[in-house]
């Protein structure tokens, strides 16, 4: 249950140990072409995509190289460990971040927004996270602010790494111009591809650059038109993607992300009927992403290891500043009922070993409750 990698289905496993095949042959040009067409869906665009043989952080790097030429200040809200290493990465790339400094745990606001660019006139871009993985918080004013982007001629480029396939992400209607994602986080794929949506108005600052090689956006749209990739693709990597993508296909994108919320609300009501407390203000608390504080005197390597040990199940510590006073779950991907409730139990049993008074079954039954509501609505909308 780690916020990425996350666990990978059989099917998508399995595609992987197909024979290899000439990148450059026609196998390839097929298989290229049906995973672009569902990576659109995934992504509801009609817009480019590209994929690239990178970590998330590589498709990040390659989104900003690739316009800071053009866009070179770009305001950039920081609410969480990733959207610091989001404003280095601008930095690194010889831009101009115009930092917005949030509270973590909370998100930006469109207040926030139009100040900064209301008071720079010099902005071109906003890059943001719109799914901070370090802090369970999300950013729920993204559609407004790709409107504001739309309206006042700036490109909108948003780290959606944790998120795209596990929240509501319409890249279109949303007026994203760039939008990254990686494959080992709700897109159920081992870790190794990242995935970017591009606009036109994108491609108008992009086809100016000179600021890149191997992530040369340019040199991807090219290839693309031939049904291959610049350099070496991970063949692997893409048998997997392509599994995992029919797998979304198969059960709808909107019950693909419909599963994922009531999941994340199944845990919320868990651990507050436990007597834990999300890290996040409820406004903006992440749906694949759940932070939770510690309580008073219990040690995060212990816990961590106790639940690990003892009871099967993985988890992610803080991150930062958050190190040692939070810990995460990843709710994403291949992730039902069953495991919900695997780990609520977990943690339940873990903090009573190490004498955090809770009334033991209370969060099995309160996210038991979310389920049981979830399947009868389910049951009288089929009637």
């Amino acid at each position: 249950m780690l916020p990425g990698p996350t666990n990978v289905p059989t099917r998508v496993m399995r595609a992987m140990l197909r024979p290899m095949i000439n990148h450059r042959g026609p196998e390839f040009k097929e298989l290229y072409a049906k995973i672009l067409e569902n990576v659109k869906y995934v992504f509801q665009t009609k817009g480019d995509v590209v994929i690239l043989t990178a970590s998330g952080t590589g498709g990040v790097e390659c989104a900003i190289s690739n316009i800071v030429q053009g866009a070179n200040k770009i305001l950039v809200p920081v609410y969480g460990f990733f959207g610091e290493r989001l404003r280095d990465n601008i930095l690194a790339m010889g831009g101009k971040p115009v930092e917005i400094h949030i509270e973590w745990g909370k998100a930006v606001t469109m207040d926030m927004i139009e100040d900064a660019v209301k008071k720079d006139k010099d902005i071109k871009a906003i890059a943001l996270v719109y799914n901070e993985t370090s802090t369970g918080t999300k950013t729920n004013c993204l559609k407004e602010i790709g409107e504001f982007c739309d309206k006042h001629d700036l490109l909108l480029v948003v780290d959606a790494i944790s998120v795209l396939g596990g929240d509501d992400l319409p890249v279109d209607d949303w007026h994203i111009d760039i939008c990254i994602a990686g494959s080992q986080k709700c897109l159920m794929c081992p870790p190794g591809l990242s995935l970017l949506s591009i606009s036109e108005k994108a491609w108008s600052i992009i086809e100016k650059s000179t600021n890149t090689f191997y992530f040369n956006l340019k040199a991807y749209r090219k290839y693309e038109k031939e049904g291959q990739t610049p350099y070496t693709p991970a063949i692997p990597l893409y048998y997997a993607l392509d599994e995992a993508l029919k797998m979304i296909k198969e059960e709808g994108l909107k019950n693909f992300i419909h599963r994922h919320k009531i999941c994340a609300k199944a845990i919320y009501k868990a651990i507050e009927s436990m007597g834990l407390i999300p890290f996040a203000e409820e406004k903006s608390r992440s749906n694949t992403v759940i932070a939770i504080n510690y309580p008073p005197k219990v040690n995060d390597s212990a816990f961590r290891e106790l639940l690990r040990n003892k009871y099967n199940v993985v988890i992610a510590g803080g991150q930062g500043k958050l190190k040692g006073s939070i810990f995460r779950i990843g709710s994403m991907g291949m992730v039902t009922q069953a495991e919900i409730l695997q780990v609520i139990s977990a943690i339940n049993m873990a903090l009573s070993d190490l004498g955090f008074e809770l009334k033991f079954g209370e969060g099995i039954a309160a996210a038991r409750e979310v389920f049981k509501k979830e399947a009868e609505l389910v049951n009288k909308d089929s009637i």
